[in-house]
């Protein structure tokens, strides 16, 4: 039986639930809006497959290697380009599967705006999964989608971040399938989904916006913006990282416990990993133009595989300049010493905390040499 007696050593995933043959275990959000599994003990069969499948508890989801390649990657298509967070791979990639009939799973936002995974068996259908969502995804039932395409014999693409890629290999108990194609994302962190549902919130005047994006670029993909619309009225339109969310996430005080000591840095069982190739224009400046350049990590056969008839422009580059730009492919985020006082004043006082524990103010510097100390002498 799962037991999760230190936050840290759970990541999410739903690994534990989507394998429970009596289905006994729940996923249950605690006060930061994290959710964690809930074993109702009574149905219990005590048949430890949810130990069994937890990638937290068995290593074996994770290969320690470095990537066989890494590329810098643009899509010669520019508006799938312009559509999407960098240089339009994951794109190209969804639709060279839903050509072969396959299906294609991401992160989407559901009709609240909440951020679960989804799956698309036709080109319109890509369009939700495109372009990056800042808050932990709910995978719901799609481990068991999956394996269900794939008894079908039908090819799969699974994309998420590091950790949901090493919950799906131990769902499945690590079985290779020629039919099933991983690509994480390079991940800084899952931040809350109860913060982003506050701060969304708090911007649009507690009614739900029509259109969200976190990551648009029609000014440039240095400076992404976030804009919120609703009907016609554009409630919020500021470059990205001048928003008190984006801050509080870049900041790492809105990440889940167990990404401060993430166990999935480097190769963890996905045959892609992409990213933001950060720092294009002083390793390789003929990719850059700021409409955005991707990173492709490249780790199997497989994913070799799945570049070699994609229309894409690319560079081979060296893993060591990756890492320089993307220090979370091997590097976990660290904790602040003032995320408990963080999490106290967004209980308080909601989305208003955000702002509070992000600008460089006289009173945020207190808080924070407070917190500082609080953690040296362990009082508090």
């Amino acid at each position: 039986m799962i037991v999760i007696k230190e936050k840290s050593a759970c990541c999410g995933c739903q690994a534990c639930k989507m394998a429970c043959p009596a289905k006994c275990i729940s996923m249950v959000c605690d006060n930061e809006g994290f959710l964690y599994p809930k074993v109702n003990q009574a149905d219990c069969l005590d048949c430890h497959l949810c130990e069994k499948t937890c990638p937290l508890l068995n290593k074996t989801t994770v290969r320690e290697t470095a990537p066989v390649a890494c590329f810098a990657a643009i899509s010669k298509d520019a508006e799938t380009r312009l559509l999407s967070s960098s240089g339009g791979v994951f794109s190209l990639l969804a639709e060279s599967i839903i050509k072969q009939g396959g299906v294609v799973f991401g992160a989407q936002f559901d009709d609240q705006f909440t951020v679960c995974h989804s799956c698309t068996e036709t080109m319109d259908g890509l369009a939700p999964l495109r372009g990056s969502k800042y808050a932990q995804s709910d995978l719901r039932n799609s481990y068991s989608q999956v394996r269900q395409f794939l008894k079908e014999k039908r090819p799969v693409l699974f994309t998420g971040t590091p950790c949901q890629i090493a919950g799906l290999r131990g769902y499945l108990q690590n079985k290779d399938d020629d039919s099933l194609f991983l690509v994480s994302v390079v991940c800084h962190g899952a931040p809350s989904p109860q913060v982003w549902k506050e701060y969304l919130m708090h911007v649009t005047n507690d009614t739900l916006p029509t259109a969200v994006s976190m990551r648009d670029k029609t000014e440039g993909w240095s400076r992404y913006k976030m804009v919120i619309k609703r009907n016609h009225e554009t409630c919020l339109n500021t470059t990205a990282t001048d928003t008190p969310f984006m801050r509080a996430f870049l900041s790492n005080l809105t990440l889940r416990p167990s990404c401060y000591s993430c166990q999935f840095r480097g190769d963890h069982g996905s045959d892609l990993t992409l990213g933001d190739y950060w720092g294009i224009e002083e390793i390789h400046p003929d990719m850059s133009d700021d409409k955005g350049t991707s990173l492709i990590l490249v780790y199997t056969s497989k994913g070799q595989q799945l570049l070699s008839n994609l229309d894409l422009k690319l560079k081979e580059s060296r893993y060591e300049d990756a890492v320089k730009g993307n220090p979370s492919i091997i590097y976990s985020a660290y904790r602040p010493a003032e995320r408990t006082l963080f999490w106290r004043a967004f209980r308080r006082h909601g989305a208003k905390a955000l702002n509070d524990y992000t600008t460089e103010n006289n009173t945020a510097r207190v808080r924070r040499l407070w917190a500082r100390l609080l953690r040296k002498f362990r009082i508090g």
